[in-house]
């Protein structure tokens, strides 16, 4: 119990920073919104699309190396962090240059002719990123929740801060006279490019700040290291695609695959954004997913050793379950109000695929639960082809949902790629590392949260403080039949009670 109890406080911890970062981010919806046209906003959904997709290939799978090399390798710590940087850094700089020179091609394959500089500019916030990443994997690992936290808002807080500088303000002084059109290179007809200098500038800054921190490295690349670490890592490049190619792929794609004028009055592009938007209010669930993930992976490595680890882990799943399927319940029956400023400016067509893409993410939560087995068992392969099904069966659902179903066509494949994806990782999990899940109670919670979900969503009482009430009744009814179902267990944790 006290070791859920340290991954709960460390999960706590993560979740605050996230959660206040995003939050932050999550606000810049209004502004961009507001401030940018629909189609500036596709691209935006569509460049970071591509971002999230490709930071997966300049970090690949190093951050779970070091975590594994470093508490189960009988390795000294300092000389894998250093090898592990200096690997990355290495790595970095070639695939930077290659997508830097690249970019003019890019951007006229990608329908932005004339703007390779956008393509430019992704290259080095993949690069910042990417140097940034084994940093951070230090904090985790050695309990530094609170500084990881800290330079976490810290990046965030910058990158809010020259978006509204170059979205709002500049625009502001320039049409009252304060300052003229082109005042340290300003352009009014930017819109996204802002967006990606933010995030550039924001990320330059932190990266001193972070290494000072973690601990500044020394280049050193050690053979015998580096082979083992490579073996066990190039398989999680692909596990990482598990989490962003459902995602990234149906956003990026999306605009692509759309039929034109599938929606009266709009775009491909931006009926993306609308898609792009609507998979914002997601948002929540990753928090908590993220979160959970900074805290469990270095947790999960340092109990792998302890021979009652495989019943550990079950509880956390369980815990896991519960916990996000509530959630899921709780955003679902009050979106008509969180998402009420998509509506206002036309973004909420789509309202209607958030509870799809909320358990969407629930899966991919569980999937990085049940993906342990492979990773202290140094039997990262798995993991290639288990994502490999993932995105083929990603990108079959797209083609063929799409031009048929639109935004829903998008949203299904979230919940059918990580459902497939959670059934070969189980499988296969309990075949090489059994672990005691209780999966009935999980499927059970699961299929019973989803109907709930879209129960409250579409629920409609008429006046709004008796629908409001109606509606967040179902989360006291579902913790209801959770009490229900697990009382033996609530029991057992219980202090007992002294006998006079």
């Amino acid at each position: 119990m006290s070791n859920l109890k340290k991954l709960a406080g460390q999960t706590a911890v993560y979740g605050l920073s996230s959660i206040l970062g995003r939050s932050i981010n999550f606000l810049m919806i209004f502004v961009y919104t507001a401030y940018l046209s629909k189609e500036a906003f596709g691209s935006f959904t569509s460049i970071y699309a591509l971002i999230g997709f490709l930071n997966i290939v300049f970090t690949y799978g190093m951050e779970t190396t070091f975590f594994r090399f470093t508490t189960g390798k009988n390795l000294d710590p300092k000389k894998v962090y250093n090898t592990t940087q200096s690997l990355l850094l290495t790595s970095t700089v070639v695939l930077g240059s290659a997508l830097f020179l690249l970019a003019p091609w890019l951007a006229e394959w990608l329908e932005y002719p004339g703007q390779a500089y956008l393509f430019r500019w992704t290259a080095l916030i993949l690069s910042f990123d990417a140097i940034l990443a084994i940093p951070y994997a230090k904090l985790r690992l050695e309990n530094k929740a609170l500084i990881f936290a800290g330079t976490k808002i810290l990046n965030i807080l910058l990158n809010i801060f020259f978006n509204l500088l170059l979205i709002i303000v500049f625009p502001y002084l320039i049409s009252n006279g304060t300052i003229s059109e082109g005042f340290l290179g300003y352009r009014s007809d930017w819109g996204v490019e802002y967006i990606l200098l933010s995030n550039l500038l924001a990320n330059g800054l932190i990266i001193p700040f972070v290494w000072w921190k973690a601990g500044f490295f020394k280049f050193q690349l050690e053979g015998a290291i580096i082979k083992p670490m490579w073996t066990y890592s190039i398989p999680l490049l692909f596990m990482g695609f598990a989490g962003v190619t459902n995602e990234l792929l149906s956003r990026f794609l999306f605009e692509y695959v759309l039929p034109p004028n599938f929606y009266a009055g709009l775009t491909a592009r931006e009926a993306g954004g609308v898609f792009g938007a609507n998979f914002k209010l997601a948002i929540l669930m990753n928090l908590v997913i993220q979160a959970f993930k900074y805290a469990a992976e270095p947790f999960f490595f340092k109990q792998s050793a302890d021979k009652n680890s495989p019943l550990l882990y079950a509880k956390v799943m369980h815990v896991f379950i519960l916990f996000c399927t509530l959630l899921m319940i709780a955003i679902s029956v009050n979106l008509d109000w969180i998402g009420s400023f998509l509506k206002e400016t036309g973004y909420g067509d789509a309202l209607f695929i958030v509870p799809t893409l909320l358990m969407g993410y629930l899966l991919l939560g569980i999937y990085f639960n049940l993906s342990i087995w492979f990773k202290i068992t140094d039997q990262t392969k798995y993991s290639f082809w288990i994502t490999l099904v993932g995105a083929i069966l990603t990108i079959a659902i797209i083609f063929i949902f799409v031009p048929i179903w639109g935004y829903m066509g998008g949203a299904l494949s979230t919940i059918l790629c990580y459902f497939v994806m959670c059934l070969l990782c189980y499988f296969y999990g309990q075949k090489y590392y059994p672990i005691p899940y209780q999966t009935a109670k999980g499927l059970l919670y699961l299929i019973i949260s989803f109907v709930v979900s879209y129960l409250g969503f579409y629920m409609d009482l008429g006046d709004s403080a008796i629908n409001f009430f109606a509606k967040n009744s179902l989360i006291f009814l579902y913790l209801g039949l959770i009490f229900l179902i697990e009382k033996d267990q609530i029991k057992a944790y219980l202090p007992k009670s002294k006998k006079l």
